[in-house]
């Protein structure tokens, strides 16, 4: 599954932020876009197992469209970050 992304630019004082909007509470923070999408990629899959733990459902993924229309979002760019989930 494909969980949109929203990306913050970094620059010489402040971390690129990414925020999975589908995922509530869910967000990194690092030096480059390459780290970033990793370490993303590795919360989401982190929340995911807390998930299964407790026994609660994945959240769907929603489109890029309806989170970029959301203008807590304004000025992010956007990626989709694949994420094997498997209920």
């Amino acid at each position: 599954m494909f969980y949109p992304i929203a990306i913050s630019m970094g620059d010489d004082e402040h971390a690129w932020g990414v925020e999975v909007p589908d995922v509530p509470g869910c967000f990194s923070a690092g030096e480059d876009l390459e780290d970033e999408i990793a370490m993303v990629q590795q919360a989401i899959e982190g929340h995911f197992e807390i998930l299964v733990e407790d026994g609660a459902p994945f959240p769907s993924a929603s489109s890029v469209t309806r989170h970029a229309a959301n203008p807590k979002y304004a000025g992010c760019t956007w990626a989709l970050v694949e994420i094997d989930v498997i209920e």
